[in-house]
């Protein structure tokens, strides 16, 4: 992968990260309820989901590449359109709403761990997303592979950076997303449109 496509790739995973999502949301809770440290094990199966899913997408995307030379090309249009619609859903949603509670007794940490790899793959929206943002960055002239383990190590750390200082300032957190969330959504909602009106038309 060249290096300014991974910077893109990488600046287009920040702003995916920072999303509002299932697994966010989850690893606040967690975070507010059982504090950081348990939830670890809930980001570890949480991005352990993601990166299943990546290698699935992949795996699709690279046979329909050996069947079409412009299959590439196709999912990247295809692809940026589902992006800007993505990102037109984000702009409307509503602000988080979460309930605080006391801290309460952590489950074992594997069950935690279940509990985020489950949040991750029983989403069915994940799969398809990842089939219309990784294209973007591909290069059908390099291994699909090597790309898949550079994009998959890039989100795993970012996703499981940004889970954890979610999961470390979850009380902090918490009522600035109330306070501000519409404002926050607009702002990654806004991402996703420019992320999807651009990337098709890079090469």
């Amino acid at each position: 992968m060249a290096l300014h496509t991974w910077l893109l790739y990488l600046v287009a995973v920040i702003g995916l990260s920072l999303t509002p999502g299932p697994n966010g949301l989850l690893t606040l809770t967690h975070g507010a309820l059982y504090g950081h440290r348990h939830t670890q094990w809930t980001i570890v199966g949480g991005v352990s989901g993601f990166v299943l899913l990546m290698a699935l997408s992949m795996f699709g995307i690279g046979v329909l590449l050996q069947t079409s030379a412009h299959a590439l090309s196709i999912l990247k249009w295809v692809g940026g359109a589902y992006l800007i619609w993505l990102g037109v859903q984000i702009w409307r949603a509503p602000p988080l709403h979460l309930t605080a509670s006391a801290r309460s007794t952590p489950p074992p940490g594997p069950a935690l761990l279940r509990q985020g790899l489950l949040s991750a793959v029983s989403n069915p929206k994940v799969i398809l997303f990842y089939g219309a943002f990784l294209p973007q960055f591909l290069d059908p002239a390099r291994s699909l592979w090597s790309q898949f383990a550079i994009m998959a190590l890039t989100f795993a750390a970012t996703e499981g950076l940004t889970e954890y200082l979610l999961a470390r300032l979850a009380h902090r957190v918490r009522p600035w997303l109330e306070r501000a969330g519409k404002g926050f959504n607009r702002c990654c909602g806004g991402l996703f449109g420019l992320l999807g009106a651009a990337l098709p038309l890079t090469r």
